[in-house]
């Protein structure tokens, strides 16, 4: 026991006193929480913005990492602050890492549409990949190695066959497009620095997430038509495209808490897939959003809107982070779109 722990007790004192002031400081010291310091790429994206409020809520301090700074993506947080780090700036991205010594990784930054990877495949790749070997080294040469969660995603499957839906980790990693090679080398690179340096990677392959602030999906697409129709901005005729195909829509809440959990909880060099518990036809949330708008408006097919292919199903198997984590997902798809509503509603 070190010098600085034992507690003086004068010599007349009973034997039971310096015991229970002893037990006392001894309780006090284990119960006393480790300060937790999380740096969140992409700290101004959709799910890195409400990453960093649920960090904050939970009492850590924050680091918010952006490439572009913008006055409504940077809150006035107590225990948050926001810092430029473009992830393709490699001596950048060590700079920021050694100065504020994160004990936790949240790596979210990424260009994240598949359509522009088509469009700018190098760009991608210099976003995706190499921001993301710049994270791992300047993790790798901190004296203290942080908890690294990556965000990956469900992109790296590719198509999968009917028979193996919900589709599961061990699923072979077969990628249609260049975003998706591009989140298939992060996840290798996070397996690889864990196993050649011991860097403790946690990786989320995640798959549909939406919520308030969420733009270029369906359901973002559908309340945010409905909320300019209830304020008089457009006419109440909402455009759709193939309504058929299911998807599994994660809040927004969900995503961020299983971030958490994995970076607490996760098996270290391990990946997991973050899905919804459920599937809903597109047309199915259609028709609950405008529901729940209370509004009478005419949908119509639009032949602009229409892809020329459409996965018919896209669901993974959450039993891995459920049993690793205890992770579970909480919101029903109607919360998530009520909650949807009332953003609009507000910022439109």
């Amino acid at each position: 026991m070190p010098s600085w722990y034992k507690v003086p007790v004068a010599a007349k004192q009973s034997t039971s006193l310096y015991f229970s002031i002893y037990i006392s400081i001894d309780r006090m010291l284990i119960d006393m929480p480790a300060k937790k310091t999380a740096f969140v790429t992409g700290a101004e994206g959709f799910i890195g913005s409400h990453l960093v409020r649920f960090l904050q809520a939970k009492k850590w301090r924050v680091i918010g990492g952006s490439r572009v700074m913008e006055a409504q993506s940077v809150p006035a947080l107590p225990n948050v602050e926001f810092v430029p780090c473009d992830l393709t700036d490699g001596p950048r991205v060590e700079e920021v890492f050694q100065k504020y010594e994160p004990t936790h990784v949240f790596h979210l930054g990424a260009q994240s549409l598949p359509t522009v990877s088509w469009a700018d495949p190098v760009g991608t790749f210099q976003s995706n990949i190499m921001g993301s070997l710049h994270v791992f080294e300047a993790i790798r040469h901190m004296k203290r190695r942080p908890v690294i969660v990556s965000a990956c995603s469900s992109a790296e499957y590719g198509h999968v066959p009917a028979s193996a839906i919900p589709v599961k980790e061990e699923q072979a990693l077969q990628p249609l497009h260049p975003y998706g090679i591009s989140k298939v080398c992060l996840d290798l690179l996070a397996r690889e620095y864990f196993l050649d340096y011991k860097i403790p990677a946690v990786n989320l392959r995640l798959f549909n997430t939406t919520g308030p602030g969420k733009t270029s999906d369906a359901p973002s697409d559908f309340v945010r038509q409905l909320a300019r129709i209830k304020k008089g901005l457009q006419p109440p005729v909402i455009e759709v495209g193939n309504l058929k195909p299911r998807r599994a829509f994660l809040d927004v809440n969900d995503t961020v808490r299983g971030f958490y959990l994995a970076a607490l909880k996760g098996h270290r060099g391990e990946a997991y897939n973050l899905c919804a518990a459920k599937t809903h036809e597109i047309g199915e949330l259609l028709r609950m959003a405008i529901r729940l708008s209370g509004l009478k408006v005419e949908i119509r097919a639009a032949a602009s809107l229409m892809r020329p292919s459409d996965e018919k199903i896209i669901f993974g198997s959450t039993k891995k982070i459920r049993q690793h984590t205890g992770w579970k997902p909480i919101f029903s798809i109607q919360q998530t779109l009520q909650s949807m509503l009332e953003y609009w509603d507000r910022v439109l």
